[in-house]
């Protein structure tokens, strides 16, 4: 039973209101277990788009919510799916050069309707969708009642007896009410709506407040990327090797590059002081430069104001080898990624165990995807990262031969046609005669492309002399990405056959 009602607040999301928001989406829909947002998908719209979230509070509790992200409707046009247009429930399809707010969720709990609680988050969400200048507000909007007469009618017959009220559906006569319009109906919009039978009703409101921006020239959301061929030399100790760290990110940050990627084990000449050693107890000594190194990288990010990838590195965890990296951004944070897939040779000389994170990381620059080395030519990864919104993938690698060269780069390159994405690859060169298991490199960086008539006919966008230490600039463009995944001669994101075949990531909740 509902309690006296002593205030009703219309507020936006906050952080700490998550338990409530998660209990009200639960008993919003009784008919449908488990589907409640996770935290980390809440946090993620707040720190996107917290005005975008909004809440009724009764008696300073949560029981209804609106949740929304601005997206570039061209990008997906109208028969796109729910998972489409939230970035496999990424939102990476977000953006504030958008010009439509999309309705990701509405829902209060049951006892509390009737109370006019949607129609006060429907007229918040107009407010706002004028406020931001935005054409329109458009969703998918669910069907709960049409179940009940799929046997006898077409969801569209079932639309338009409800459109002249001779049937009633919940979700439906309320968005009819609101001043949306139907646009059309879509098919397998939402997986597992049964009560709909996986139907939809694209429905918009129009802003007619909206005002059209002026073009602007050179609107292209352009990346500048700086690649490290890295030459294999002796050094005394990590304050040397930091003096030739920091000259290329010296270098690289005069280009003005949001990124430089570094190598796989590109500390390695410091393990020569320990080569009496055996190879695996060589390189724990090495790991344990590693936090150091990482608290270094963190510091040159921020003081030249580029996003660094570390290349990767040995790490000890729980006594166990991994090999990992990291993305130190310019704005002062971190994140750790790790090598998945170890090598006959990495288990055999150093024992070191694959890693198990699996993810996307967003940057200033839009979400990214880092992969170590032999990783890229798993094509199961980079799959798994696009589904999430990567638009650059970066390999770190070391290769000894030509041949192991030769597997890194033309996997990386099947990878960008694949996922509609650009590929960088870097690596080190020459020789270290004093390190075991290290003797010899050969490397060439590389900054792979889709093959589209936008893109070069190579799908090679800029690389470097083979074997020799340089820099590589290139510059990537993000929008041609975005054109490319509408309306590219071909479109291997949207021509998958979902239908007949997925792909899952077993740690997770979400499948292809």
């Amino acid at each position: 039973m509902m309690d006296k009602i002593d205030k009703i607040e219309l507020r936006t999301l906050q952080a700490n209101d998550y338990e409530e928001l998660k209990l009200s989406m639960i008993q919003a829909y009784p008919n449908w277990p488990g589907a409640y947002w996770k935290e980390h998908h809440f946090l993620k719209l707040l720190e996107i788009f917290p005005e975008g979230q909004l809440a009724v509070l009764v008696n300073d509790v949560v029981v209804g919510c609106a949740l929304s992200i601005i997206v570039k409707y061209i990008h997906f046009g109208d028969n796109h799916t729910y998972k489409e247009i939230t970035g496999n429930y990424t939102f990476n399809t977000h953006t504030r050069k958008g010009d439509v707010l999309y309705g990701i969720d509405v829902f209060i709990r049951p006892e509390y309707r009737g109370l006019r609680i949607g129609r006060r988050l429907y007229d918040a969400r107009k407010e706002l969708c004028e406020q931001l200048n935005l054409k329109a507000i458009i969703f998918g909007g669910r069907i709960p009642n049409y179940h009940k007469h799929s046997k006898e009618m077409t969801p569209k017959e079932f639309i338009q007896k409800v459109k002249f009220k001779e049937l009633y559906d919940p979700t439906l006569t309320f968005q009819l009410a609101n001043e949306f319009h139907v646009k059309k109906v879509l098919k397998g919009y939402m997986p597992g709506d049964s009560e709909s039978k996986e139907f939809a009703v694209l429905l918009q409101w129009d802003n007619i407040f909206y005002e059209e921006r002026p073009l602007k020239l050179m609107s292209k959301s352009v990346v500048r990327l700086g690649l490290i061929q890295w030459q294999m030399r002796l050094y005394k100790g990590i304050d040397e090797l930091f003096e030739q760290v920091e000259f290329f990110v010296d270098a690289v940050s005069s280009y003005k590059s949001d990124f430089i990627l570094f190598p796989e084990f590109f500390n390695a000449p410091l393990m020569a002081q320990y080569n009496h050693l055996s190879e695996a107890e060589a390189i724990r000594k090495l790991a344990e430069f590693t936090i150091p190194i990482r608290d270094r990288f963190i510091q040159l990010a921020i003081s030249y104001n580029i996003n660094i990838i570390t290349g990767s590195m040995p790490l000890v965890k729980d006594d166990d080898l991994y090999n990992v990296g990291y993305l130190c951004r310019r704005n002062g944070t971190y994140e750790y990624f790790e090598k998945i897939h170890v090598t006959p040779d990495e288990t055999k000389c150093w024992g070191l165990k694959g890693g198990t994170q699996v993810q996307t990381f967003e940057t200033d620059c839009g979400p990214i995807g880092i992969l170590i080395c032999y990783d890229v030519e798993f094509p199961e990864l980079p799959r798994i990262l696009a589904n999430q919104g990567m638009n650059i993938l970066f390999v770190p690698f070391l290769t000894d031969t030509q041949n192991g060269y030769s597997r890194v780069r033309y996997c990386a390159r099947a990878r960008a046609i694949e996922n509609e994405c650009y590929v960088a690859i870097a690596g080190s060169v020459g020789n270290l005669p004093k390190v075991e298991n290290m003797d010899i490199q050969f490397a060439q960086a590389v900054v792979f492309t889709p093959c589209d008539f936008s893109f070069p006919t190579t799908g090679i966008k800029a690389e470097a002399t083979a074997n020799t230490e340089m820099i590589l600039v290139a510059d990537v463009d993000m929008d041609l990405l975005k054109e490319l995944h509408s309306f590219g001669a071909v479109r291997n994101l949207k021509d998958r056959r979902t239908d007949i075949y997925s792909l899952v990531l077993n740690n997770d909740d979400k499948t292809e």
